[in-house]
């Protein structure tokens, strides 16, 4: 395990994502998901746009890294924003 820095911060990511994945298989089984559409241009289920809030706080924080190094936070507070529109109402 020594390939990489498992430090504090990358442990509560992956962690959080382990949550929240456990948190939508319960919902799952609760409340079973149907295909709906939003603002996307698809139709998507939960678990979509899960996935595509996932990937796109991903590309939110390239950007930020590679635009302004300084401003991960802020890239991070877009992302959270960016990811419960797309759960709400993508």
């Amino acid at each position: 395990m020594t390939w990489m820095a498992w430090t504090a911060p990358t442990a509560a990511f992956f962690i959080g994502i382990g949550l929240a994945l456990s948190a939508l298989t319960l919902f799952e089984l609760r409340w079973p998901s149907h295909k709906r559409r939003g603002f996307l241009p698809l139709a998507t289920t939960r678990g979509d746009r899960f996935f595509i809030g996932l990937l796109s706080a991903a590309f939110i924080h390239l950007a930020c890294l590679g635009l302004a190094p300084s401003a991960v936070l802020w890239a991070t507070g877009l992302s959270l924003l960016w990811a419960m529109l797309v759960l709400w109402r993508g």
